[in-house]
């Protein structure tokens, strides 16, 4: 069941039609309307959020042109049957290492960088876990449709050393997993990476 509330997807659909229309309108007319149309989406954002309009504007204007899902990378590494988490300083809950993809990275290269610069491991990504919606099942994104891409990575060397994001870094078995970070890793994901460390056969989950 999604927890994702109905002003957020309303928000959403209202921004991405703006940004769609502004980036194919032919005329000033079309253009105004769909800046007015982009402002009503940013005061919805802001009065559910707290954040400034400044704030929200700045979200919006960060993918110009049409709008399309962001990618969350993860990388799922396990060590003697349990998994490698980080602690989030944002919020001191913990997750799978990874973020957002850099524009020119290979999927699997993103989730290897994330997993090295996050919790200090080298590591190979050997399969895709999943495909998963970030807005389903976990606490969404604010203000972004995102997908999030979880590989499943061998760890090749180097040792636990977090960076400045992280407070700390440590491995869970399944049935002692810490508070999560629902935005960024939540229990339901968690439950498919040890499938897949059960079961190297099982196929990619995907919603």
């Amino acid at each position: 069941m999604s927890t994702r509330p109905d002003w957020l997807t309303w928000a959403r659909k209202l921004q991405a039609l703006a940004q769609n229309g502004l980036t194919y309108a032919q005329n000033e007319y079309d253009n105004e309307r769909y800046r007015q149309l982009q402002a009503v989406a940013a005061e919805i954002f802001a009065a559910h959020t707290g954040e400034t309009l400044a704030t929200v504007e700045q979200w919006f204007a960060i993918q110009p042109g049409y709008a399309t899902p962001k990618v969350d990378v993860r990388g799922a590494c396990f060590r003697d049957g349990k998994i490698l988490l980080v602690r989030e300083r944002s919020d001191g809950r913990w997750c799978l290492p990874g973020g957002w993809a850099d524009v020119g990275d290979m999927p699997s290269n993103a989730a290897e960088r994330e997993v090295h610069e996050e919790a200090g491991f080298e590591c190979l990504a050997q399969k895709v876990i999943g495909v998963f919606d970030c807005n389903r099942g976990g606490e969404p994104s604010t203000a972004f449709h995102a997908f999030k891409v979880i590989f499943l990575c061998e760890i090749t060397g180097g040792g636990p050393h977090p960076d400045h994001e992280i407070l700390e870094v440590g491995f869970f078995t399944r049935d002692d997993l810490p508070p999560l970070s629902l935005a960024r890793t939540n229990a339901v994901w968690l439950a498919e990476c040890f499938a897949h460390l059960d079961d190297p056969h099982r196929p990619t989950a995907f919603d």
